[in-house]
């Protein structure tokens, strides 16, 4: 699992790498950096016997007022004591739509992968167990834009309860891209 993890941050640095030459270069004939956005999300939740800690960043690249198109990456921890751990990593491909300027709607293909460990109960009324899994995502969304900040909600259509990796379908958001 740990040398999954490596050869996928290893990969993705890699190619975040020769993206930013190969742009680098271009950049002084059309000023491409400045058509550039960073952002993405950072979240962490802690409860009685809980963790989840999530670093998802995220780069677009602004075509107009209108279009913007970008990419992410995401590695995410969660754990409940006694019951199950679990490891996220994966990245995504996000195109962003504004019709107007306060209204963002949002398309976002995401693939992870999941490494999940359930520990047995402590009834013995079932046995532990492990699952490697790839997940894919694929969620459409609309939001409030106030500017560099984002508010809203997305649905994944690609939504299946047997995956155990997000809930439900429909995801409240919130954006921040600087």
């Amino acid at each position: 699992m740990k040398s999954d993890i490596l050869s996928f941050l290893t990969k993705a640095a890699l190619t975040i790498s020769f993206f930013m030459c190969f742009t680098a270069v271009n950049a002084q004939q059309n000023d491409f950096w400045s058509k550039v956005r960073f952002g993405g999300a950072i979240g962490a939740g802690f409860g009685s016997g809980y963790t989840d800690v999530t670093l998802a960043p995220q780069a677009i690249y602004q075509f107009n007022q209108y279009v913007a198109l970008g990419v992410g990456i995401q590695g995410s921890y969660s754990e409940q004591k006694n019951l199950y751990s679990s490891w996220m990593y994966g990245g995504s491909v996000i195109g962003l739509f504004n019709p107007i300027p306060q209204v963002q709607l949002s398309a976002e293909l995401e693939q992870l992968r999941v490494n999940l460990d359930v520990e047995p109960d402590r009834f013995g009324m079932y046995d532990g167990y492990s699952r490697d899994f790839w997940n894919t995502g694929l969620f459409l969304g609309a939001g409030y834009n106030t500017g560099n900040v984002i508010i809203g909600i997305r649905y994944n259509v690609l939504f299946n309860d047997n995956d155990y990796v997000y809930s439900e379908a429909w995801m409240p958001f919130v954006r921040v891209y600087f």
